[in-house]
């Protein structure tokens, strides 16, 4: 495998695994409120893309990250203390709010001192100038990624998706935020109804194209209450196998290069919320078919 995995930029970059916490901070989206689109992307669930995320609205920023290092303890049982976690904006579109409540928002995150890194989930078309301005300043003092959801560089499937913007779109916004020195992440979906492996791949050699410093692979889920649902339900698609999937990200991995850091080639779908693929839920299983592809590559 030519690009490398997040854990090994993290030993590399920081000495140390550092900790996610997502976090819900109850912005809206512009695809929802009839900004440039309504109802979201078919694919999204009722909680934005951060089902696990912890709630700001209820508990408060600095309780937000106690309540996730709880969370981890438990999981994970780090025996560490200080700057070891990523405050991550999950939910909805991270950056949809009045700069002063982004600023007074991320400004938390940035003087929190167990906070290493602020990664914020966001929609290329919700960067204004004056946004990357002030992720800039706060780049300036510790570490901030952008994550940009942009699934497929193909208009007509993300029409389909009701992504509810172009393709240059994501161009420019990476382009911008490359200028001002900020690191983008960006969210590719593998298995769309309409599209093609050679069409899938045409989508990540655009990402690697962009300068994009990291990448998210992840398997199209259908999840319960989604018009994703059904459509499924109306006139079912193609949903691959475990094995197809894996010998996919094979091909996909060949395609990276060695500069480009691996956010995530799987993910977790709620499973009370999961319809397909069923065999997702078994993330055991799936990561050691993956962890097997990975060393081959």
């Amino acid at each position: 495998m030519s690009a490398y995995m997040l854990k090994d930029y993290l030993l590399e970059e920081y000495g140390r695994k550092l900790y996610k916490i997502s976090i819900d901070a109850g912005f809206s989206c512009p695809n929802r409120d009839g900004t440039c689109g309504v109802g979201g992307c078919i694919f999204c669930s009722g909680g934005g893309s951060g089902d696990f995320a912890e709630q700001l609205a209820q508990n408060g920023f600095d309780a937000c990250i106690e309540r996730g290092k709880g969370r981890i303890e438990r999981k994970f049982h780090p025996s560490f203390a200080g700057s070891n976690y990523i405050a991550y904006f999950q939910a909805f579109t991270g950056t949809y709010a009045p700069i002063e409540k982004l600023e007074e928002l991320y400004e938390k995150a940035v003087k929190h001192p167990d906070v290493a890194v602020l990664s914020i989930a966001t929609r290329p078309d919700c960067l204004s100038d004056e946004v990357i301005s002030l992720l800039k300043r706060l780049n300036e003092r510790k570490p901030v990624w952008v994550e940009l959801g942009l699934q497929t560089m193909h208009d007509k499937e993300a029409e389909f998706l009701n992504r509810c913007y172009p393709t240059r779109v994501y161009d420019d916004a990476v382009l911008r935020l490359r200028e001002a020195g900020i690191k983008v992440v960006t969210h590719v979906i593998l298995f769309l109804p309409h599209e093609t492996k050679e069409e899938m791949k045409q989508t990540v050699l655009h990402v690697v194209q962009s300068g994009s410093w990291g990448i998210k692979l992840q398997l199209l889920y259908i999840l319960k209450g989604t018009r994703l649902e059904q459509i499924y339900r109306d006139q079912p698609f193609f949903v691959p196998a475990l094995e197809e999937y894996v010998e996919f990200l094979g091909e996909l991995l060949s395609l990276l290069p060695d500069n480009m850091v691996i956010h995530r080639l799987t993910g977790d779908a709620p499973k009370k919320l999961l319809i397909e693929p069923k065999w997702s839920a078994d993330k055991k299983r799936v990561l050691n078919a993956i962890a097997k592809i990975k060393s081959s590559h």
